[in-house]
Formats: structure tokens, C-alpha cells, sequence
């Protein structure tokens, strides 16, 4: 079993904590985790574009000349693609890009990042995490306390409001409790800090 620190909010070591085997120890497996975050981005896109077809542009219902006798190509619209101001060809339509993986690659998946996380010491467990009242100074502190400057993830075990609200106006920190947690932002963010008893309840669910 890998074997963290366990720290303090303060950013005091008071142990060591041992994580669970198949979830935070095993060999990432790079090729799924990229199909999870292609899979995850393909679903953020909103799939809106659109542009006009022959069908569908205003004008062109007459014929601009006759058949045949005046020397110049055939034509039946002034709104066929080949026109400036027709209708576009294969264009961009209305579409949903997004796709699902199957269930156990998606977990596979989430267990490679934690893995990624604990392989290259980018993961911090927390004894507890609590903060009374919404203040950003006190998620500030915490981050200084592991001398954190770049992005940051807190994942705690159930919704807390006051964290969220406390991180809300820092720029670079997310926070999401531990049924939320995914490929993509896991990769996102540099520093990863979890409760004790978050990555006890990831333990459970994802092994």
C-alpha cells in the first residue's frame, strides 16, 4: 500500500496515512487517461456551429437564363454553392460531440490520475480540513502552509459550502468533494489536497 504524509491544516506532519492499493498505486495508465479528458472536453464543446445550405439562403428561386442559347454554363440558381452568396457545402451543422467511455475504463481512468498524483508526490492528505465561516484568508493560509503558488484542488469528502465559498476568489483553486472528483480537472490543477477521509471514500468507491 502507498504510504503519504499526513498533515495538519496548519501544513504540521502529525503522521502517515496508508492509501488504498488499487487506487492510489497503481501504474497510470497514460492512453486511457487521455481518452478520458478527450472524452470529458468533447462533451464541454457546445456543438452550436452552423451555416446555410443551398435550402436554406434567401433567394435563387429563378432560373437566372435560359437553358440553352445564350453561351454560358447552365445554371439553375443563383444560390448554388458555386455563386458568391450560395448555399455552403458540407458545412458545419447543429451537433453533440459527446461520447461515453465504458464504466471501467472511466474508473480506470480516475485510478491512474490519483496514481500520477502519489508517483510524483503531487498529492497532500489532510487530517481535516474545516473552516467556520467563509474567509478566502484561511484557504490562503493553507496553501502557504505547503508553500503552494501555482494550481490548486481540494477535494473533501462531503460538500462544504464554507470551502468553496472560502476559494472562490482564488485564482487557480478548485474545490470538489470527493463524489465530483474527475480526469480532467485532477490532471488540471498541480497540487492535489484531500482529506483523510475523502481519499478513504475514494478508496472504497473506486477499488
Amino acid at each position: 500500500m502507498p504510504k503519504v504524509a499526513l498533515y495538519n491544516q496548519t501544513g504540521s506532519q502529525v503522521g502517515d496515512v496508508e492509501l488504498t492499493e488499487g487506487v492510489f498505486g497503481i501504474e497510470p495508465n497514460e492512453t486511457v487517461l487521455k481518452d478520458a479528458v478527450v472524452m470529458q472536453q468533447a462533451s464541454l464543446r457546445q456543438g452550436t456551429h452552423k451555416v446555410k445550405n443551398r435550402s436554406e439562403v434567401r433567394g435563387g428561386g429563378r432560373k437566372p437564363w435560359r437553358q440553352k442559347g445564350t453561351g454560358r454554363a447552365r445554371q439553375g440558381s443563383i444560390r448554388s454553392p458555386q455563386w458568391v452568396g450560395g448555399g455552403t457545402v458540407f458545412g458545419p451543422t447543429p451537433r453533440s460531440y459527446s461520447f461515453k467511455l465504458p464504466k471501467k475504463v472511466r474508473r480506470l481512468a480516475l485510478r491512474s490520475a490519483l496514481s500520477s498524483k502519489v508517483k510524483h508526490e503531487e498529492i497532500y492528505v489532510l487530517e481535516d480540513l474545516s473552516i467556520e465561516a467563509p474567509k478566502t484568508k484561511e484557504v490562503v493560509s493553507l496553501l502557504n502552509s505547503f508553500d503552494v503558488d501555482g494550481k490548486a484542488l481540494i477535494v473533501t469528502a462531503e460538500n462544504d459550502e464554507n470551502i468553496e465559498r472560502s476559494a472562490n476568489n482564488i485564482q487557480g483553486v478548485h474545490v470538489l468533494s470527493v463524489e465530483q472528483i474527475n480526469v480532467l480537472d485532477l490532471l488540471k490543477y498541480d497540487k492535489l489536497f484531500m482529506t483523510k477521509e475523502a481519499a478513504e471514500k475514494a478508496g472504497e468507491v473506486l477499488a
